[in-house]
């Protein structure tokens, strides 16, 4: 729990005052105490009143007291909540590694059909936006509820050399910041405090380690400093295999050889650890997927974890209201247990 107003907590500090008022209120009244001989007299005037009785209006009273100085601090808790105006943006790798055939029947049609039915299963959700990155990055689809454009997108990616992973975490950051404009776009100064997630996301799809372009550790920095959430999914076995891709999956976007070289790590495998640390960075979640069953699971359990958001909710009011109702229970019980009592009708001798 957090509090908009802390310096309100001060108002606490008016409670051991009225403690020690009590007190001396207390120790007064014992010394101008006036000695009755007549125990009888004394029973009849504190009829019914025990201890307890004396100091249960003063505990509620105390109680209400500090509850309502700690609601004028304004407390909040950060609690889940669903959100219905997410953004997506998709950043698929199209490196020359997606032809690998040991992901059936390779890489890249089993990434673009796991894709394509993510998209159709968001349909009238959030807006999906769709980057590719290879030996640089482009955004191929702004955000949009245009399924059928997202798929059109999806169907035409062709291979090409290097993997920019960084490159495609801030392209995406760039088409997230034209729509909301609550995210900074890459080249000006983050307007959202750290760990204050809005409901935009990036997922990375990626089969190999970044050799080109910025770091992806700086991207991620550059994510986090704007609240957006980047999740990542490592893609492919590390087991080499045939790059078999059809006469649409080569060329265009980037040129170069289908394998890029240039940095470490093995080209046909996914740096899960680079992968693992861009997640945990930016509060987003790392999945590991061998095959197209996996790939497709993967992509499914996203929607849970990308429309939740945690949100600041101010609980004042809640304080208010049970310290207003702590105080009306002391006062009542202080003036039920203190009522007058009306002397009966005397008794008739017989």
């Amino acid at each position: 729990m957090s509090f908009s107003w802390p310096w309100a907590l001060l108002a606490l500090l008016v409670l051991p005052l009225l403690a020690v008022a009590w007190w001396l209120g207390r120790h007064r009244r014992k010394r101008a105490a006036v000695r009755v001989t007549s125990i009888a007299l004394v029973r009849s005037a504190v009829a019914g009143r025990s201890r307890w009785r004396r100091r249960v209006p003063v505990a509620l009273l105390v109680a209400g007291l500090a509850v309502l100085a700690v609601g004028a601090a304004r407390p909040q808790v950060t609690v889940p909540q669903a959100s219905s105006n997410a953004t997506i943006m998709l950043a698929l790798d199209v490196s020359g590694s997606m032809c690998s055939t040991d992901v059936k029947p390779n890489r890249i049609e089993a990434a673009e059909q796991a894709a394509g039915a993510f998209i159709k299963a968001q349909s009238g959700g959030p807006r999906i936006g769709l980057v590719a990155f290879a030996s640089t990055a482009a955004v191929l689809v702004p955000p949009t509820a245009d399924t059928q454009q997202l798929l059109s997108a999806l169907d035409s990616l062709t291979t090409a050399g290097g993997t920019a992973i960084g490159d495609g975490i801030l392209a995406s950051l760039d088409a997230i910041a034209q729509v909301d404009p609550a995210v900074a776009p890459t080249g000006a100064t983050p307007r959202r405090p750290p760990g204050d997630y809005p409901d935009d996301v990036i997922v990375v799809l990626t089969d190999g380690s970044n050799n080109r372009g910025v770091e992806p550790a700086t991207a991620a920095r550059q994510a986090a400093a704007r609240g957006v959430r980047v999740f990542t999914i490592g893609y492919g076995t590390d087991n080499p295999a045939t790059l078999a891709c059809d006469a649409g999956q080569f060329g265009g976007f980037g040129g170069g050889g289908l394998v890029g070289g240039g940095g470490p790590g093995n080209p046909l495998s996914a740096d899960d650890g680079a992968l693992m640390q861009i997640s945990k960075a930016t509060g987003g979640t790392f999945y590991k997927a061998q095959d197209a069953s996996q790939l497709s699971s993967a992509l499914s359990r996203l929607p849970a974890a990308i429309t939740v958001v945690t949100r600041h909710v101010d609980i004042a009011a809640g304080f208010a209201a049970g310290g207003g109702l702590l105080i009306a229970v002391a006062v009542a019980l202080s003036l039920w247990w203190n009522r007058v009592r009306r002397p009966g009708p005397a008794a008739t001798p017989g």
